[in-house]
């Protein structure tokens, strides 16, 4: 018997990239940070989400980012505890974030852990902003002046609710 091919008219293929080279998914930084995500929710499991010592996790994250993320993430940190006490320290993909009720409201991204040329302080889709049909949700950070440090403050502040 004849071997028969299988047929392929109208069988979905993938798309063929437009940028002549093969996209390789994640990038190494990107999947480092998942798989820190996924031993921290082991890590939470174990202890109790209740017990988990957020802030001695977030204190350990910053101490190991180089300058000048470190000292930036350290003064994020204590803008957030002043604005909104009501935000727990814990760490999300490796990085600072701050929790209302155990979910992620803001969150410090250093420019060395994803080799970008700025620092990120963002929110998730729980902060409350809305302002209208269209607001930031994420902010470049190059330096913290006191300007930046008082807007980062108010932000935080109506985030938290």
């Amino acid at each position: 018997m004849a071997e028969r091919k299988p047929a392929t008219r109208g069988t979905p293929r993938p798309a063929k990239s437009t940028t002549g080279r093969g996209s390789k998914g994640f990038t190494d930084e990107e999947r480092a940070a998942m798989k820190e995500r996924a031993q921290e929710q082991k890590a939470a499991a174990r202890r109790g989400a209740g017990k988990a010592d957020g802030e001695s996790d977030v204190l350990a994250k910053i101490a190991e980012m180089p300058q000048p993320d470190r000292a930036m993430a350290e003064r994020i940190h204590a803008i957030v505890k002043a604005s909104a006490p009501v935000l727990s320290p814990k760490t999300w993909y490796g990085m600072p974030a701050y929790a209302k009720d155990g979910t992620v409201i803001c969150f410090y991204q250093s420019a060395h852990k994803f080799k970008t040329r700025y620092a990120t302080f963002g929110f998730s889709d729980k902060a409350d902003l809305d302002e209208g049909a269209m607001w930031p949700t994420a902010f470049a950070l190059k330096e913290l002046t006191a300007a930046e440090e008082k807007r980062i403050g108010a932000l935080v502040k109506k985030a938290a609710g």
